[in-house]
């Protein structure tokens, strides 16, 4: 019989705040690309939508990439998947000052910094964690790795718009590409079998396996994809990946077309992740006494109302900075409650592969939105239309995840009583 082994606590923190860490830089890389968007297209002459096309379909690489990375990493390993993922995004960024096409920003930007980024993501390091922890501790170790993620974006927003102005759009993004380095030792605490010890054999409780014996990837995915609750995530995760593309890649021009600096839309861009830090924090404790489907539920049905209160508000500095820190409560706090209900249908076996097919369906809108946002100022001069979109998807979006299967939460008392029975 093999020995049982563990996570001691410290391990388990590190680990924590190590997979935190390098969320906070690939997604602070990630979601700051809006800020170029004005730069490159002076630099370049491209126009805006040839350009949002390109980071339209980095949105898509993004996703796509975390299925295939999760898959890698539950056979060999997430730190291995990180340290590749690092050397493509800082490559993707220092090579994009270079390219003057749009093929070009479609390979630096749409291929290599997404795919790079997607190799340190949601699916990988929230897979790579959830394996290690047990249960009770899944959902809050969740919600502050994503916290990390937000963290990220309120350090970086302003940076690089500092460096923007100060040394110019190269400058930020070479800025950018060395930083994104740092996630190579930060992958070191995910290596396999890394904090791991034996387990008090008197203390430990047998506990029946997740997933069904000698199941392989392939037929799980199969099983999932015939979950009527598994694709009711896809499509709330598809509008939650239009919303958040949308923004980031054009809230600089929405916040342009109301006369309004570009300082307004770096400060609007970091209260966005100041305050999904308290969201994805919220969520994941949240998560763990509520039912995951009615927090998702609530979450999307709150953007319809804030986006709602945006288009009525006068359009003012104060204006964007209330629906940023009201609409970043909830901007990535949708992760923690996914990524638990993908854990509780199907186990932890392949959580990085299946929670990946979720992002990939989240980016799939990420692309949409990103490129018809560009379409829909060329045609029309301002993003009327797209905020219209957000608002009938996220009303779609709430309802469909009320039908997701998913038992009432049961109190950690109650598990205790029944496993020391």
């Amino acid at each position: 019989m093999p020995t049982q082994t563990e996570m001691s606590p410290r391990a388990a923190w590190l680990l924590i705040l190590a997979a935190s860490a390098i969320l906070m830089i690939t997604m602070g890389a990630r979601l700051t690309t809006g800020l170029f968007m004005s730069p490159i297209n002076t630099a370049t002459g491209l126009g805006v939508a040839s350009i949002s096309f390109a980071m339209a379909i980095g949105q898509f690489v993004w996703g796509a990439a975390q299925p295939v990375f999760g898959a890698v990493a539950d056979k060999w390993g997430s730190a291995k998947v990180i340290i590749l993922g690092a050397v493509m995004l800082a490559a993707g960024m220092a090579a994009t000052p270079f390219v003057s096409s749009q093929w070009g920003l479609m390979l630096t930007m749409g291929f290599l910094s997404a795919a790079g980024a997607g190799a340190g993501s949601f699916s990988i390091l929230i897979g790579a964690t959830a394996q290690r922890l047990p249960a009770a501790r899944r959902p809050f170790a969740a919600g502050f790795i994503n916290a990390g993620g937000s963290f990220g974006q309120f350090v970086f927003a302003p940076l690089m718009q500092a460096i923007i102005n100060s040394a110019g759009w190269v400058a930020a993004m070479l800025t950018m590409a060395a930083t994104t380095l740092l996630t190579i030792p930060l992958a070191w605490p995910l290596r396999k079998g890394a904090g791991m010890v034996k387990a008090d054999p008197a203390a430990a409780v047998p506990a029946k396996p997740a997933d069904p014996p000698g199941i392989g990837l392939g037929a799980q995915i199969k099983i999932a994809l015939r979950d009527r609750s598994y694709l009711c995530l896809h499509a709330g995760f598809f509008t939650c990946g239009f919303h958040i593309a949308f923004l980031v890649t054009h809230l600089p021009g929405e916040v342009a077309l109301c006369k309004l600096s570009p300082g307004v839309s770096a400060t609007a861009l970091a209260l966005i992740g100041l305050f999904n830090i308290a969201g994805s924090l919220s969520a994941g404790a949240l998560s763990t006494r509520y039912r995951m489907k009615s927090l998702l539920a609530l979450m999307y049905a709150s953007r319809a109302v804030i986006i709602v209160i945006y288009l009525l508000a006068p359009k003012t500095a104060m204006t964007f900075y209330v629906f940023a820190g009201a609409l970043g409560f909830t901007w990535l706090a949708t992760v923690p409650p996914t990524a638990g209900l993908v854990g509780k249908l199907f186990g932890m076996r392949y959580l990085s592969t299946l929670f990946g097919l979720t992002l990939l369906s989240h980016q799939v809108g990420g692309f949409f939105g990103a490129w018809l946002g560009g379409l829909s100022f060329v045609t029309y001069g301002d993003y009327t239309w797209m905020w219209y979109a957000d608002i009938v998807l996220a009303l779609a979006a709430a309802l469909i995840n009320l039908p997701i299967r998913e038992a009432h939460v049961v109190r950690a008392p109650v598990v205790i009583a029944k496993a020391s029975a």
